[in-house]
C-alpha cells in the first residue's frame, strides 16, 4: 500500500491555484515559513464572509433535521462572525466590516426564510477530510469537503449542493463539480444523481447543473494532478506573468517581503496574515471562498 503521507494530495482549491498561477500554488500549498515551520495564508473580507456563512450552514448537516433550527440561524451566524471580526477577517474599518456582516446576515436570513434542502435529510461523510486514491499507482490523492449532501429518500441517492457567497456566477469550465462528483462517489455508497449551486446572495432557489460524467472527470482531474506532481518533483513553479508576478501570487509575495501583518494561526495551523486595504482591495471578489 502506498504511503498517504508521501503522496501528492490535490483538491479543488489547490488545483485552481495551480491552473491560475503555479507560483501561487507553491506559496499557498508548499511553502513554509522558515521561522515557524508553518504554511501561510492570507485573509480578506470576502474570504471572511464566505467562511462565516459556510460554517454556519455546514454545521447543520451534522444535526438531525428536527434540531437544525433549535438555535436560531442568526445566533449561529453571530457566533461565527465573532471569529472573523476585526483584523482577523481582514477588516481595517468598521464601515467595511459592517458592509460584509450585513451581506452575511442577509444570506442567513434568506436560508431561514427559504430553507429548501436544509430541512430535508442529509448525508454526512464520516471522514473529517473526504479523500481517496485518484491513482494509487501514481500516489495521487484527491481530497475535499462538500458543503451539503441532500439525501433523496425516494431514490436512496445523493444531491450535491454547493453554497456560493460571492457575487459572481461559477464559470461553466469550473472543475468544482467534477471534483465533488468524484469525491462523493468514492467516499460513500449511494449514487449521486443531482448537483446544484445555491447563490445565497441573490436566489431563494437552487440552480441545478448538469452532473459531470465520472470517467471524464477522473481523467481530466488526474491529468492536472500529474502536472502538479511533476512540478513538485522538479520544484518548478513559475508565474505566467514572469518575475513581476500576478494578482494570484502577488499578495503572498508581499507578505514574504514583510508587508503583511501576522495575526495568529488559523484552524489548520497556518500562519494567518492580512494586508492593509491599500495593498488588497477590500472589494476584490476574486478571493471569494470555495469550501
Amino acid at each position: 500500500m502506498p504511503d498517504k503521507f508521501a503522496a501528492t494530495w490535490v483538491s479543488h482549491s489547490s488545483i485552481s491555484d495551480y491552473l491560475v498561477c503555479p507560483r501561487s500554488y507553491f506559496l499557498k500549498n508548499v511553502y513554509k515559513d522558515f521561522n515557524t515551520g508553518h504554511k501561510i495564508t492570507l485573509m480578506s473580507p470576502p474570504l471572511a464572509l464566505g467562511q462565516a456563512v459556510h460554517n454556519t450552514l455546514e454545521a447543520l448537516s451534522a444535526l438531525p433535521r428536527d434540531k437544525r433550527f433549535s438555535i436560531p440561524l442568526p445566533d449561529r451566524f453571530k457566533t461565527e462572525w465573532e471569529k472573523v471580526s476585526g483584523k482577523r477577517g481582514g477588516f481595517f474599518s468598521e464601515t467595511s466590516e459592517n458592509k460584509y456582516r450585513t451581506r452575511g446576515e442577509a444570506m442567513i436570513s434568506r436560508v431561514f426564510n427559504h430553507p429548501g434542502p436544509i430541512v430535508n435529510l442529509s448525508v454526512k461523510i464520516q471522514k473529517d477530510l473526504p479523500n481517496f486514491w485518484l491513482s494509487e499507482e501514481e500516489e495521487i490523492i484527491l481530497c475535499g469537503k462538500v458543503d451539503w449532501l441532500e439525501y433523496l429518500e425516494d431514490q436512496d441517492a445523493v444531491h450535491i449542493i454547493d453554497f456560493k457567497t460571492g457575487k459572481n456566477r461559477e464559470n461553466e469550465s469550473s472543475l468544482q463539480l467534477p471534483i465533488y462528483h468524484l469525491l462523493v462517489h468514492e467516499c460513500q455508497k449511494r449514487n449521486v444523481v443531482k448537483a446544484s449551486y445555491w447563490y445565497l446572495e441573490d436566489d431563494d432557489e437552487l440552480t441545478e447543473k448538469e452532473l459531470p460524467v465520472l470517467d471524464e472527470a477522473r481523467e481530466q482531474i488526474l491529468n492536472i494532478a500529474r502536472k502538479i506532481k511533476l512540478a513538485r518533483q522538479l520544484k518548478k513553479f513559475d508565474c505566467p506573468k514572469g518575475e513581476d508576478g500576478c494578482y494570484a501570487c502577488g499578495p503572498i509575495e508581499r507578505i514574504l517581503k514583510g508587508e503583511g501583518e501576522l495575526i495568529g494561526e488559523d484552524n489548520f495551523r497556518r500562519d494567518l496574515y492580512v494586508l492593509a486595504p491599500k495593498e488588497l482591495d477590500e472589494n476584490d471578489e476574486d478571493d471569494s471562498v470555495i469550501l
